[in-house]
């Protein structure tokens, strides 16, 4: 039997289970970025061009999109503790798998599988830790939860270079698929499911079948400010995706860094600045929310104006200095907007809908932030290695445009909750409090 535990009687049971998920978040982002620090030497060992290998990178991004909104349905109505145990284990196993490929498709297949088991995480994770923590907590939980994105971040762009330099790439995916089937054994022993907020299906999710998913999907799309945030996701994630797949590649290959330091660099920069700035935009808006309507949101529009210039910055640096200041300055941006991601859009929502909510995100955010990788990719594939790096830091520097867009979508989003009757707001499980 899944042992329970009410939130509400259980407060240290709450920050345990933050602490849980927080390294299997770790793990998860892990996984993600070994690879792409590895670009270098699968371009070398095995002959792909960069066309092929933004393929490998967004392969792993259609899927996980493609399979966010059934992840979400299931987290909804199914135990949370086994869908996030069985998809570590899953998307660990396919990690090992990873180290026997040696052709594209292979690796397509095999990162497409990755996605597939890692799209069930972040619905059921973010669910979770909402009902285990209420209106007063929830941004702090869910942007420190957020915080492990960045630490993984690091740790699979470093260690995945550090093991490849080594012991050869391969050996990079075995070493993260075993330990993600370790942490699996951990949380068998360990992981609490908690009593739902909303136990009862909402109106949205009354039948378990495929209209019933319609049907949900077309309830969260028609609530004020839902659409302008998914489309906000799919802007912003697409800048991230750029920077997660190829800039260790453009640091390798434009400033001459070894393949452990241009993976390290190449991620550190951001990622440091997000994980300081995601907790701390957090607490600031659960200490603001009470008194600001939409504050949530606020700190996120504020986040995405500020990353535009960054953004800009990096494609154009002419040195190292003012590409890992740009670096910085556009990771200080992102995790303000991390942060808030799946607690801005359950504003929005009853708690019986939550993880359908951020299954639709996953879905806009990732499937939108596909396209950036390939067509980055596709911008640097022509020419001379001079020629290839011109191209890519174009490309990077136009999507600050992104970033432009999806502020812009956020404060649609403001403007459309701000317009809700506080009434109405409460009466729809929107603001509810704890």
């Amino acid at each position: 039997m899944i042992p329970q535990a009410e939130p509400s009687h259980h407060r240290r049971e709450k920050w345990i289970v933050l602490v849980l998920l927080w390294w299997v978040c770790l793990l998860n982002y892990a996984d993600r970025q070994a690879i792409s620090s590895l670009f270098p030497l699968l371009e070398k060992d095995c002959g792909f061009s960069k066309a092929q290998l933004g393929l490998i990178g967004s392969a792993f991004m259609w899927v996980y999109a493609a399979s966010a909104p059934l992840a979400g349905y299931a987290g909804d109505r199914m135990p949370r503790r086994g869908l996030i145990l069985g998809g570590c284990l899953f998307w660990s196993l396919m990690t090992g798998v990873t180290g026997w490929c040696g052709k594209v498709w292979q690796f397509v297949a095999a990162r497409a599988l990755i996605g597939l088991g890692e799209s069930v995480y972040f619905p059921a994770a973010a669910s979770m830790l909402s009902d285990f923590h209420g209106e007063k907590t929830r941004s702090t939980a869910l942007s420190f939860h957020q915080s492990a994105v960045y630490v993984g971040t690091i740790a699979g762009g470093w260690l995945g270079a550090v093991i490849a330099a080594h012991y050869g790439w391969r050996a990079a995916f075995y070493a993260f698929g075993g330990a993600g089937i370790l942490l699996s054994g951990l949380l068998f022993f360990r992981l609490r499911e908690p009593l739902r907020h909303d136990p009862e299906p909402s109106k949205e999710a009354s039948r378990n079948t495929a209209d019933d998913v319609i049907k949900v999907y077309s309830g969260l799309l028609a609530r004020p400010g839902i659409p302008a945030l998914a489309c906000a996701f799919a802007c912003a994630n697409g800048v991230a995706a750029v920077f997660l797949v190829w800039a260790p590649t453009f640091l390798f290959q434009k400033f001459g860094l070894g393949l452990v330091a241009a993976g390290f660099s190449a991620v550190a920069a951001i990622q440091l600045a997000c994980a300081l700035s995601a907790p701390l935009s957090g607490l600031i808006a659960d200490r603001i929310s009470p008194r600001i309507r939409g504050a949530r949101m606020i700190v996120q529009a504020v986040a995405l104006l500020l990353g535009v210039i960054p953004v800009a910055i990096v494609g154009h640096a002419s040195t190292l200095p003012v590409l890992i200041g740009a670096m910085g300055m556009f990771g200080l941006c992102k995790g303000a907007y991390d942060g808030g991601i799946f607690a801005s859009v359950f504003d929005l929502v009853p708690a019986g809908s939550r993880a359908s909510a951020a299954g639709l995100m996953n879905f806009f955010g990732w499937g939108g932030g596909a396209l950036g990788p390939v067509l980055v990719g596709f911008a640097a594939g022509r020419g001379s290695e001079t020629s290839q790096m011109a191209g890519m830091g174009s490309a990077i520097s136009w999507s600050a445009l992104a970033y432009a867009v999806a502020a812009l979508m956020v404060v649609c989003a403001i403007c459309s909750y701000r317009g809700i009757p506080q009434r109405r707001a409460i009466s729809s499980g929107v603001e509810e409090r704890d």
